[in-house]
């Protein structure tokens, strides 16, 4: 059999090569997020420093963990507008435990088995009873919240008595890199590989791409949406056990408002709302771009409310290229 010659010039090839770099969502944020610190390192002295630096790396180190799990259920056609109130609870959960006389890493592991229940809770009314995420995770958001408010009376648990091994978790670090960011680089580099290489998650994709063609093909799709959920759920468990023990306290108006910043990160990077498309990396960069934009205001001295105002136009502008991009697809 003959070998295909590729007749194109190098020149020709390159600049292929180039536009379809350049066409990858990728690609653009990181872009992006080179122009505003660029720009940033001329406007504020501050901007570059090892303190703002290491702040905006700890501002989303977290938060990112709960983006993991939100960008994979984006991605199987789901949505959880809980996350926050989950996060809040499961820090509420193992402070209260451990005010009972409980150790740390026991009322830990409780709290996140019991998000993790939360998150079946959830994909048992999306898979069987057959209501949509939004409406459950919407439930589930109040319920939580209130939960935690109950819990604690609306005011914070101090846990001043924590053992320093565990405060660690939250305040440690090897060398210079904090083990936030250490737990941070892990879930993201292991859910990555896994989405894009194992047999498992592809059915993600092939999930929230067409339900129905996917179930046809012989993928249990109820299942796969049941374990996204409850997945997402559980990586809000590891994130409010971190933020337990980095700020020494379990706060039950904690991640008011973390829904739009994980959402919007995800979306952002590339995640449809529709389902079917996304990756991790994409949606950690949309995490970064979040985290300059919020540095970079407050050392621009922005009025938080007007924070707030840019933060939802910039969700609204990613939603509104995803839509534009489902109906240049169709």
């Amino acid at each position: 059999m003959e070998k295909s010659i590729n007749l194109a010039p190098p020149a020709t090839q390159g600049m292929g090569a180039l536009k379809k770099l350049l066409r990858m969502r990728e690609t653009g944020l990181i872009l992006i997020i080179l122009a505003l610190c660029i720009g940033m390192s001329f406007a504020s002295p501050y901007f570059l420093t090892w303190v703002n630096i290491r702040a905006m790396v700890m501002a989303f180190a977290v938060e990112g963990i709960v983006v993991v799990g939100m960008t994979i259920l984006l991605i199987s056609g789901g949505i959880d507008l809980s996350v926050g109130s989950v996060t809040a609870l499961a820090m509420v959960i193992a402070g209260w435990l451990f005010l009972q006389g409980i150790d740390p890493w026991v009322a830990s592991l409780i709290s996140i088995a019991a998000c993790t229940g939360i998150g079946a809770f959830m994909g048992f009314f999306v898979t069987r009873v057959g209501l949509h995420h939004f409406i459950v995770s919407l439930a589930v958001m109040v319920i939580a919240r209130g939960a935690c408010l109950l819990f604690t009376g609306g005011r914070p648990i101090g846990l001043f008595t924590l053992p320093a091994e565990f405060k660690f978790i939250g305040q440690g670090a090897i060398g210079p890199i904090p083990l936030v960011i250490i737990i941070f680089l892990i879930v993201v580099l292991a859910f990555d590989f896994m989405l894009r290489r194992t047999t498992a998650f592809r059915k993600v994709f092939y999930t929230g791409s067409n339900e129905k063609a996917a179930a046809y093909s012989g993928i249990r799709t109820k299942k796969v949406i049941f374990l996204t959920t409850t997945l997402c759920s559980a990586l809000c468990g590891v994130a409010g056990i971190i933020y337990m023990a980095r700020f020494g306290s379990a706060q039950p108006t904690f991640g008011l408002g973390m829904e739009l910043n994980v959402i919007a990160a995800a979306v952002i990077g590339g995640a449809s709302l529709n389902g079917g498309s996304g990756t991790i990396f994409g949606a950690i960069l949309g995490a970064v771009l979040l985290s300059v934009v919020s540095s970079s205001l407050a050392l621009l001295d922005v009025s938080v409310y007007w924070q707030d105002i840019i933060r939802g136009s910039i969700l609204l502008a990613a939603v509104s290229i995803d839509h534009y991009l489902n109906k240049r697809r169709r």
